[in-house]
């Protein structure tokens, strides 16, 4: 009786269809769900993918690029690229996302004779947290990674140079700047102390010794900027065949000069052997720096031109370097008639096309005026207040010095 009753109720139920939207929405949920969130994850992935290969060319050209004008060294490659694609993607990365990590970088370098060509390849890549609608179905990120290759490079060129240095040697020369001598930081020295009487009644005084901060002095800073500046010009000559350098001291009166000479051990020995004493007047050693580098020759041709063309085939390009610490002085005219005579030297040289850079170091006005009026431009003077002044000064001088004569051309 029971199973006869049983028996129409389960027909009725497995025939009947009320429930099978909401069964079949149920099941399909999750799946449509999934796929809405993938239609719209991929629309991210492809523009961020393209934001991420953008990135990765302009990474790779800019590096490429620094590399050949010589503004960054391949050890500095790596960290270049990944900053610039870091610099590239900051507005489309999600927060706490570190690219610079999970950037490849390479580096091919080729060289043949003077030409050196870079081929950099950058790699970025990094997880893209995916939407909502994906992690609802399991997903929780996506890896994009591409790659971008460019190749640069440069053919190097050797140029001429010329540069001839005015240098003051007058007694403030000899005066303490306020840098502390590095390796003889201390210095003994004697004073008189404990006064007492003699036998006759007399005033006299024992010798005592004491120890004080040893500075360098302005002769000595000297010495070591212009030791940097011909250090930097063997660097890029270090066969001595394109740089000629000679150097002409003055105090008051003007001193015998190192004449232009291959290379620049010649100046070298003159500049380390300078000492101190005397005023100031600087219009013969200019007349001299000047004189040297636009001399001629027995058959009426540029001296120096015709010397570098012997040996270069090339025309050089001519320098002068005039540094004073002081005013022109012990004239009539309170030294006015040594810088009237000064700046028609250097009115002359520039007109000849030589540039002309001046350091006024810790010079008083009159000096400063002298020089600053010299200077081929605003660039091409130098107001050193310090010891380390002077030395950025001179290094600035053999850096523009040393790129004219090694030429990188793209």
């Amino acid at each position: 009786m029971s199973t006869f009753f049983l028996r129409p109720c389960l027909r009725r139920m497995l025939s009947d269809r009320g429930g099978n939207f909401g069964i079949m929405t149920a099941i399909l949920a999750p799946v449509l769900l999934g796929a809405a969130g993938m239609a719209i994850q991929v629309g991210d992935m492809l523009l961020s993918k393209q934001q991420l290969q953008e990135a990765a060319d302009s990474a790779a050209l800019a590096t490429a690029t620094a590399l050949a004008n010589g503004t960054i060294q391949t050890s500095e490659a790596e960290a270049f690229a990944r900053k610039f694609v870091a610099g590239q993607m900051a507005n489309y990365l999600q927060s706490g996302t570190d690219i610079k990590s999970t950037t490849g970088v390479n580096v091919q370098t080729t060289t043949s004779g003077n030409s050196t060509s870079y081929q950099v390849t950058v790699s970025p890549s990094y997880d893209l947290t995916v939407n909502p609608l994906m992690q609802a179905v399991g997903f929780r990120t996506q890896r994009l990674s591409t790659s971008g290759t460019t190749v640069g490079g440069h053919s190097q060129t050797q140029g001429s140079i010329s540069m001839f240095l005015a240098l003051d040697k007058s007694g403030s020369m000899g005066e303490d700047t306020a840098t502390v001598n590095k390796e003889y930081p201390t210095e003994s020295y004697t004073y008189k102390c404990n006064p007492y009487y003699n036998k006759n009644g007399k005033e006299v005084w024992d010798t005592c010794t004491g120890t004080r901060t040893n500075y360098y002095t302005k002769i000595q800073a000297l010495k070591i900027a212009a030791g940097n500046l011909f250090g930097q010009l063997n660097s890029a000559d270090p066969n001595a065949q394109y740089v000629r350098t000679g150097a002409v001291s003055y105090d008051i009166v003007e001193y015998s000069p190192s004449n232009l000479a291959w290379g620049t051990a010649g100046v070298t020995s003159y500049v380390n052997a300078l000492q101190a004493n005397g005023g100031t007047n600087s219009s013969g050693a200019m007349n001299t720096a000047y004189t040297s580098l636009t001399a001629k020759n027995a058959a009426g041709n540029d001296a120096e031109d015709s010397t570098h063309k012997l040996k270069t085939g090339q025309i050089p390009k001519k320098y002068i370097v005039f540094m004073t610490d002081g005013d022109n002085n012990n004239d009539s005219s309170g030294g006015r008639s040594y810088d009237t005579l000064t700046k028609a030297t250097c009115d002359t040289a520039k007109s000849k096309g030589i540039e002309i850079y001046t350091i006024a170091f810790m010079a008083p006005a009159g000096g400063q005026a002298l020089l600053d009026y010299c200077a081929s431009d605003d660039a091409h003077y130098f107001q050193a207040e310090k010891m380390e002044d002077l030395l950025a000064a001179f290094k600035a001088i053999g850096a523009q010095a040393s790129a004219q004569v090694t030429r990188l051309t793209n």
